[in-house]
């Protein structure tokens, strides 16, 4: 009987991408890293349980870093995260949103004057925004699925369809990053 775990089969969806992104095929991973193509295809189906070895080797042989077969895709679609509050007297940490390997980050500082309206004009296949409101109110995301954002509220969409900023009445700071595909090519 199979054993199988969802990191298991995570980790094994991750491997065919990395792998497919490259155009390697499975024999060619498996000369690669000495494992055999059984081995490597009972990987990638989910049906087995491979050790930190082994997916360090595949990664050393992907050139892609081990932490990347080991991150779980989100939830596609968009985020919307509230703000919550600070401890008084430590600090407070939060994850807020892990980007996995294969993109391009580029980290921005939008500040929007009050009553002001931006298009977003859509990026790359593929790309995700996430805006990490640090003062003021908006309503920002999908053009057909805008949220009320306000301080310290996190949204992740979509980037690569319309979207917007918008203000009312009070001014915003955001933080803003984007998280393209590496491989446009």
């Amino acid at each position: 009987m199979t054993n199988r775990s969802s990191a298991a089969a995570a980790a094994g969806a991750q491997v065919r991408q990395r792998r497919q992104q490259r155009g390697m095929s499975q024999a060619e991973l498996a000369r690669r890293t000495g494992l055999s193509k059984a081995t490597l295809s009972q990987l990638e189906a989910g049906t087995a349980n491979p050790t930190i070895d082994t997916l360090d080797s595949i990664a050393v042989a992907l050139a892609i870093p081990l932490a990347d077969l080991l991150t779980r895709d989100g939830p596609p679609g968009t985020v919307h995260l509230r703000a919550t509050p600070a401890a008084p007297d430590e600090p407070t940490r939060e994850l807020l949103r892990r980007i996995s390997g294969g993109h391009s980050l580029e980290l921005w500082r939008l500040r929007l004057p009050a009553d002001t309206t931006v298009e977003g004009v859509p990026h790359a296949p593929g790309t995700v925004e996430h805006l990490l409101v640090a003062s003021g109110t908006l309503r920002a995301g999908p053009a057909q699925d805008l949220r009320d954002l306000e301080a310290g509220d996190m949204l992740a969409f979509a980037g690569d369809a319309p979207h917007a900023y918008r203000t009312a009445a009070w001014a915003a700071d955001v933080t803003v990053v984007i998280a393209s595909p590496a491989d446009l090519g």
